[in-house]
């Protein structure tokens, strides 16, 4: 065994020895910055927890599981998402390929005017010299301080990161199409009640115009009925704009055109796609959040790098080998008594850098710090993003029972002042106001029912949940 063999096998073992080694701080991760529960959650606990509940299984409505579907194949945020996973990938592979040595196939010639003031021939005349050479070049860097290293393990945290980005996507977009697909029907079903108080009004219009033409209404009275007919209209023509801007907001969310047969006509159908999910669960959720994890991953990368640049303060040692052949002649090339090699060791040993590795260092460090503050802020994000739906949620039934009971006062109202009003004993504006509260009531009842909807997609969504 040569002397140079001995060296190189001497370095790998050392290389392998020292394989698991670097100098990044030992990571943990920051406690919970918020209280261990929610005060506001439900005292029901059964059930499976929302990070566990395919959204699949959550949204019972085959037409919002369908539009839901388009939405994740078409959406183009979604797509992007992945795209970055798949680059996010690939600088892993670039920073992973750099533990392995580097392997290289050359092969060149070089050709050489030797002129006559220099020349060795006896004749004294100009020549050429060529010469040909065929080799294989391996590189390596031994990572004894584990710089190559910690930025492998930067490379993975970052692509780990991203993967967990695409899955907040994937939430925040399930959520956004069920909240659009609820608001669509609720516009739909308030658009009906707008239609159908505008041909109320219309026909009492037409009785009021009856009676003044014969001198038994006031011209008060008539406009008075004009004025609930045309706030009616503009109502239908509001909530008809506002509809098409509800399906146009569904479709840019899906990607694609929704057809009409997808879409909930009215809420109440609506509301029946949507389950009930129990919320009483500890803040530890948060830590299955694919936001909370994405803000851990970038602290762990932001940790590893602490290690290269620590690694950076100490000596690299790269080897730098050659195995081939080399010939004056291309025929010669491959004969025998032509091969070659070359094998260069290198160390280099930062001495003076004017302070840029210290500076490396400490920004580093900062950039540490920051990305701890990173996390503890989405964990506080997400605990409150939590208790304001579970806010929501602990009065919502009061508010729908209020509302129901609020539309019934209302009705009965509205009947009673209609007989009084028939009967002469009130005046044409009691009636008026009381049909105001009647339409009121009922468009305050519907957005109310949307509300109630869109706080169960929204806790399946803080909680984790419509990922899978």
């Amino acid at each position: 065994m040569t002397n140079s063999t001995r060296v190189l096998c001497a370095a790998l073992a050392a290389t392998f020895a020292a394989g698991g080694c670097t100098l990044a701080p030992n990571f943990k991760l920051p406690g919970l910055p918020v209280p261990n529960a929610w005060t506001a959650a439900s005292a029901n606990t059964e059930g499976p927890e929302a990070a566990e509940l395919s959204w699949g299984d959550y949204f019972a409505d085959a037409r919002l599981r369908q539009v839901i579907e388009l939405a994740l194949e078409n959406n183009r945020d979604l797509r992007v998402a992945a795209l970055n996973i798949e680059r996010a990938r690939a600088m892993y592979r670039i920073q992973r390929a750099d533990l392995a040595p580097s392997l290289d196939a050359r092969g060149g010639q070089s050709a050489q005017g030797v002129p006559e003031s220099i020349s060795q021939l006896p004749s004294g005349d100009s020549y050429i010299t060529r010469q040909y050479n065929a080799t294989v070049a391996a590189a390596w860097e031994l990572d004894f301080f584990g710089r190559v290293r910690s930025l492998n393990a930067q490379a993975l945290e970052s692509y780990l990161a991203t993967g967990e980005a695409q899955r907040s996507a994937r939430i925040s977009l399930v959520a956004a199409v069920a909240n659009a697909w609820l608001a669509l029907a609720a516009d739909n079903e308030l658009l009906d009640l707008a239609r159908q108080t505008f041909e109320t009004q219309q026909k009492s219009v037409e009785l009021i115009q009856r009676s003044f033409d014969a001198g038994a209404a006031s011209a008060l009275d008539l406009a008075q009925a004009r004025t609930a007919m045309e706030r009616a209209r503009a109502d239908t023509a509001r909530y008809t704009s506002q509809l098409a801007r509800d399906r146009n907001a569904l479709a840019l969310l899906a990607g694609t055109a929704i057809s009409e047969n997808l879409q909930a006509s009215t809420l109440a159908d609506a509301l029946s796609t949507v389950a009930d999910l129990p919320a009483g669960v500890p803040s530890e959720v948060l830590t299955r959040r694919p936001d909370v994890l994405q803000a851990e991953h970038l602290l762990r990368a932001a940790n590893a790098n602490i290690g290269a640049a620590r690694a950076a303060f100490f000596p690299s040692i790269s080897l730098t080998s050659s195995l081939g052949t080399v010939s004056t002649s291309l025929d010669d090339l491959f004969s025998s008594g032509t091969r070659m090699w070359t094998f260069a060791p290198t160390i280099t040993v930062p001495i003076f850098h004017a302070g840029a590795l210290r500076a490396n260092l400490e920004r580093s460090e900062i950039e540490r710090n920051i990305q701890v503050a990173q996390y503890e802020k989405a964990v506080q994000s997400a605990f409150r993003e939590v208790a304001d739906a579970l806010a929501e949620r602990a009065t919502i039934s009061e508010q729908l029972d209020a509302r129901h009971a609020l539309v019934k006062a209302a009705n009965e109202s509205y009947r009673l002042s209609e007989a009084r009003y028939r009967s002469g004993l009130d005046s044409h504006l009691a009636l008026l106001d009381a049909q105001r509260s009647q339409y009121a009531a009922e468009q305050e009842l519907i957005g109310t029912r949307l509300a109630e909807a869109s706080n169960r997609v929204e806790i399946y969504k803080v909680l984790g949940g419509g990922w899978k």
